[in-house]
């Protein structure tokens, strides 16, 4: 157990202002070894939080939070604000079932001003709380931190448009922990740094400018020239001349690291009556060398120790995300046209062996799913054949370019979508949990889920040989059964579903996921005499409509199984057709209930909300016994 005597002294916020600013290195230094010693022991964001220590640090020292608003971009980078703001003995919870949340909550905690789990979010959110501060004459300091990848969204440039135009007291903090720019050092650096941040400068500068206006005749173009000499300078000596022809005042680069010399800048900065970008050069994983080695492969991390750092995974099953990593790369060394696009997410979909097999066909767009998709609807266009993968919950911000650009013009474009259903650990902003439904609405639109990893080969295979329109294949976050590397994959008939297990008494129509707990809940029941037919769904849309039209014929109680939200998913779908046919039957739709799911074990969850094998046979029992379908129980002969 590490000892942290300085940071056992701070409860919240009020507490470390108490500290003597000499005193803050040392108390960065205990909150890093903290943050080590608990995230190794349970998982969690680990290298994105370590190089944003003093920034945490500096802007709870200086802002009265939570009087003075301070957001953030994403949480993952935000594990030390929660430990200053009275979390950090809850800080072994952090997305454990019943704990604290690993990203940002309002309802959680008076200092989470915005809740965010998707990036590029808190320049909009930070500056419509700055709006709200105005309109109700408040007196409060309004800052936001941005950064660790924000910066490729689109969202954060429309709102420094609009940001910049306002001219409104506004602090942003850019967390650049890229290192793409040198630091600037030295003690000539410094005080040019600190005597441009002061008030006396910004009323000067601005007033020099008013005052060259009112010259008769050769104001204007005066000042248009100083203007023009003033940003070429900052485009030779700062990367400050995009920011400040927005309309912010940039002050830059910084050493993100320093906390003192942090502290007395935001200080300064916040008398500026406009708005101003802080530039802060920091690193990813800093003050734990193997984050610091590697940054990628220490932003979420399972249990590890410290000393050894993470241990290579052992042999197993492969997640989905390999399979269809694998998968897309067999394809690409028969058909150059295949190209691969992820947005920011490249270890995460499992396209990292296809950057370096075909280099000059993948596409990392950064954190842009608008973006990738219009990218991905213009190769398409000339006949390329893009694999699209991005999460679930990140497609969602993609979903006008899906209607509007990729299906309305009926392009080719193959929607590979990780995460789908219920993530676990990263909880509700990360659970794909409603992929189902807005993509089975869009017209012509081939929705797929596969029951195993050799299945999501085979609908990759199909889906290439599918030009008519877009292909979505939906996988969860989870090890794949049934895949074979070495095993071409075949085209499925598009619509085809398969049957696994015969019944006569129920069917359960199971999507993905779904068709394992739904086989194990038929065995269950058939212990109780009760013979359920289990079909794989693999096609949401379009549905297999000569196995429904049979299936209303035969089954009084249709169970209709999938890990999407019920409200317009593939059980909404199943009624719709049977009441389109005059069919009769009951419909019982298990799924994820109209309500946003807690993080946690994805196995706990399932079972929270019905979807484990139990919990399906529980449904289907009580559905019978309802109906008063319920077979007589069989006779046990004691032959002893």
């Amino acid at each position: 157990m590490v000892e942290t005597p300085l940071l056992d002294t701070i409860k919240v916020p009020s507490d470390l202002r108490k500290v003597p600013l000499e005193d803050l290195p040392e108390v960065c230094r205990e909150l890093r070894e903290y943050l080590v010693e608990v995230v190794s022991g349970i998982g969690g964001h680990l290298a994105s939080s370590l190089g944003a220590v003093e920034l945490t640090v500096a802007l709870h020292y200086v802002l009265d939070t939570p009087e003075d608003i301070l957001v953030w971009d994403v949480g993952h980078q935000a594990y030390i604000h929660k430990i200053l703001t009275g979390r950090k003995d809850a800080l072994p919870t952090i997305r454990q079932y019943g704990g604290i949340s690993g990203f940002l909550k309002r309802n959680e905690s008076e200092y989470d001003v915005y809740g965010a789990g998707h990036a590029s979010t808190a320049l909009s959110a930070a500056y419509g709380m700055a709006v709200a501060r105005d309109l109700q004459n408040e007196e409060r300091n309004v800052a936001c931190v941005v950064g660790d990848g924000a910066l490729t969204g689109g969202l954060c440039y429309e709102a420094i448009n609009n940001i910049g135009s306002s001219r409104r007291p506004f602090l942003i903090i850019l967390n650049d922990n890229q290192m793409s720019i040198s630091p600037n050092v030295g003690a000539i650096n410094r005080y040019l740094m600190n005597f441009a941040q002061t008030q006396l400068y910004q009323t000067f500068r601005r007033q020099v400018r008013e005052n060259i206006d009112k010259i008769p005749r050769i104001g204007k173009p005066m000042n248009r020239l100083a203007r023009r000499l003033e940003e070429a300078a900052k485009t030779l000596l700062t990367p400050g001349a995009f920011f400040e022809a927005m309309g912010l005042n940039y002050y830059g680069p910084v050493d993100g690291h320093n906390v003192v010399e942090l502290v007395k800048t935001i200080r300064n900065l916040l008398t500026a009556d406009t708005p101003v970008i802080l530039h802060a050069l920091t690193v990813k994983g800093k003050g734990y060398k193997l984050a610091e080695e590697s940054p990628e492969g220490y932003h979420g991390v399972k249990p590890f120790h410290p000393d050894e750092g993470i241990l290579p995974k052992p042999a197993g099953k492969p997640a989905y995300l390999e399979v269809f990593g694998q998968s897309l790369c067999k394809a690409a060394e028969k058909n150059p046209k295949i190209v691969a696009i992820t947005a920011a997410m490249p270890t995460g979909t499992g396209l990292v062996p296809f950057s370096k097999q075909f280099p000059e066909r993948f596409f990392d767009v950064g954190i842009a799913e608008e973006h990738a998709v219009v990218f991905a609807s213009g190769l398409a266009a000339q006949g390329m054949r893009p694999g699209c993968a991005i999460y679930s919950t990140f497609l969602q911000r993609a979903f006008d370019p899906i209607v509007h650009d990729t299906a309305l013009q009926h392009l080719p474009v193959i929607f590979c979508l990780d995460r789908a259903g219920l993530v676990g650990e990263d909880g509700p902003t990360h659970h794909g949990a409603f992929d189902l439904s807005y993509l089975r609405l869009i017209p012509e639109m081939v929705v797929s889920a596969p029951r195993n990893g050799g299945e999501l080969r085979d609908l990759l295979t199909t889906a290439l040989e599918y030009t008519d329109g877009p292909f979505a294949i939906r996988y969860p976050k989870a090890a794949a059964d049934g895949f074979n590397p070495e095993t071409e994959g075949k085209t499925l008939s598009i619509g085809s579903w398969e049957v696994l297990a015969e019944g006569s008494d129920a069917a359960i129509l199971a999507v993905g996921s779904m068709t394992d707990p739904a086989l194990a809940a038929s065995q269950m029941l058939e212990q109780q005499g009760i013979h359920v037919e289990v079909v794989n769904c693999r096609f949401v849309k379009p549905m297999d409509e000569s196995y429904l039209a049979s299936m209303s014929e035969r089954f009084p109680l249709v169970a209709t199984v999938e890990e999407n939200a019920l409200a317009g998913g593939f059980g909404a779908g199943v009624i719709e057709w049977l009441e389109g046919a005059g069919s009769h039957n009951a419909v019982l739709q298990l799924g994820i209930p109209d309500r946003f799911i807690t993080h946690g074990p994805r196995g706990r969850l399932l079972e929270d909300i019905g979807l484990s094998a139990e919990g399906i046979a529980g449904k289907i029992l009580a559905g019978l016994r309802n109906q008063g379908k319920l077979p007589k129980p069989r006779v046990v002969v004691n032959r002893s």
